[in-house]
């Protein structure tokens, strides 16, 4: 029997991984800057920049996730 992972499995996985692990950064990231730094509560225009931003980085970690699971397993 062959040791180790079939290179497809282990490309999957890693997909995974990388999806689940940028998804928690920026969820934890928005979350810091949200109610640590208190840009999410209402204080002028600092909270409407702090969403815009958030609404546009989560659309380009849409777009990495996208392009990530396009792409065949080789």
């Amino acid at each position: 029997m062959e040791q180790g992972w079939d290179p497809q499995v282990k490309q999957f996985f890693l997909r995974i991984i990388n999806t689940v692990s940028w998804g928690l950064l920026w969820l934890m990231a928005c979350a810091t800057a949200g109610l640590y730094f208190q840009l999410g509560y209402n204080k002028g225009i600092y909270t409407i920049i702090f969403y815009a931003l958030m609404v546009v980085t989560f659309f380009l970690l849409l777009r990495y996730f996208f392009r990530i699971w396009k792409n065949d397993l080789k």
